[in-house]
């Protein structure tokens, strides 16, 4: 989808830019799909939209989708998140699964969702390559992707592999987390000695898994973690310290609250919600103020959907954290500008300021009054979303 090639100003809306304090009553201009001005005077004849009283923000960015490999509503034949055939399969890519015509994308915009990080499920301990992709209007997914994002992997541990693999007796599948730990410090032995023979002048034959654990361990894919309990993430940084990788991203994070420390020492975020938990052993710890208690230790917080209903309020799903401890600019960070960060795509979007990419929302109201809806939005300056022609997806006004 090209971009917008006509320039435009969205006018005398209260601009909440992540980056600084809100401006009031701001202009914000738009031209060749990149927000050029924030503020002051208006280019001469430049079109413009009236947004008085209304509220402008960054488009919002979930960093745990299953959109498109999960097709909501949900069906045995859309399922295809999760390859369950070994605890690792780092060659799958999410994107050779993605549905572009899932019912869910269009509702995602509604929602003012404009980039998503879509993950293989979490029943292998390497299940595959995220796609980064812009919910641009597309047929096909290849217009989708986020160029500049870089390569993103999806790992997990704890319950779900030993669920899924816990009863296959056989060399390769794991029944404890021991086994989890035993059978990941083998796969990185594997990847480094391939590593360095392929280095070599006499590299060994193509193995496409260990080519993707090469390049973790040289620092080329970031890792996002499926993890709940503290005692995990403690084994697995171990683990990472060893091999000498970096865990970017933890997912679900529930536990995470109790080990805050240990994040701010990596500089590793957490993606999480705000009130999931209770339903498995693993996510019992869970308390609704634990990531207000993780950004305060200086961690960068992602509010996260995982899971297509959710999507489509994100805003409510971050006006809960503030009832659990955040400050209103944290829970609005925590869906802007901290996943660009644990994306590596912060100096694209994120943030409404000049010279980024002008993925935008305009709102009626606060995005974080539990009233508000999503008037507008846009990706690179195009718009792709308008209540006023298109009212709910789902065919209600």
């Amino acid at each position: 989808m090209p971009l917008s090639s006509t320039a435009f100003a969205i006018v005398h809306a209260t601009v909440l830019t992540i980056s600084g304090p809100p401006l009031s009553d701001t202009a914000v201009v738009v031209d060749g799909g990149r927000i050029v001005q924030v503020g002051g005077t208006l280019p001469a004849g430049v079109t413009t939209l009236d947004a008085t009283g209304q509220f402008l923000t960054p488009g919002f960015i979930d960093l745990h989708s299953h959109m498109g490999v999960y097709a909501w509503p949900g069906g045995n034949g859309s399922n295809d998140g999760n390859e369950a055939v070994e605890p690792f399969t780092p060659r799958v890519r999410a994107l050779d699964s993605f549905d572009p015509e899932d019912p869910a994308i269009p509702r995602a915009r509604a929602g003012g969702i404009t980039t998503i990080q879509v993950l293989p499920g979490s029943a292998n301990m390497m299940g595959g390559q995220a796609a980064i992709l812009k919910l641009r209007l597309a047929r096909t997914v290849d217009p989708m992707v986020f160029a500049e994002a870089p390569r993103a992997i999806k790992m997990a541990c704890g319950e779900n592999p030993k669920r899924v693999y816990g009863n296959v007796i056989d060399d390769d599948q794991v029944q404890t987390r021991m086994g989890e730990i035993a059978i990941l410090r083998q796969e990185f032995l594997r990847a480094r000695e391939y590593a360095t023979a392929r280095a070599s002048k006499s590299p060994p034959p193509r193995d496409l898994d260990l080519d993707v654990v090469a390049d973790v361990l040289a620092g080329k894919v970031r890792v996002n973690l499926h993890c709940y309990r503290s005692h995990d993430i403690a084994d697995w940084f171990r683990v990472a310290d060893e091999f000498g990788f970096r865990i970017v991203t933890i997912h679900h994070a529930l536990e995470t609250y109790k080990v805050r420390d240990l994040l701010a020492a990596r500089g590793t975020g957490i993606a999480t919600w705000p009130d999931w938990w209770g339903f498995k052993q693993e996510a019992f710890d869970g308390i609704p103020e634990g990531a207000a208690l993780v950004s305060n230790a200086g961690v960068p917080v992602a509010t996260h959907s995982d899971s297509a209903s959710h999507i489509q309020r994100f805003n409510i799903e971050a006006a809960k954290m503030v009832r659990y401890g955040m400050t209103e600019a944290d829970a609005l960070e925590s869906i802007t500008l901290d996943p660009a960060r644990l994306l590596g795509v912060d100096t694209y979007v994120g943030s409404v300021e000049a010279g980024k990419q002008a993925d935008l929302a305009l709102w009626d109201k606060h995005p974080l009054d539990g009233t508000s809806r999503c008037q507008k939005t846009w990706i690179d300056g195009a718009l792709v979303y308008d209540r006023a022609v298109e009212g709910t997806p789902n065919g209600r006004r």
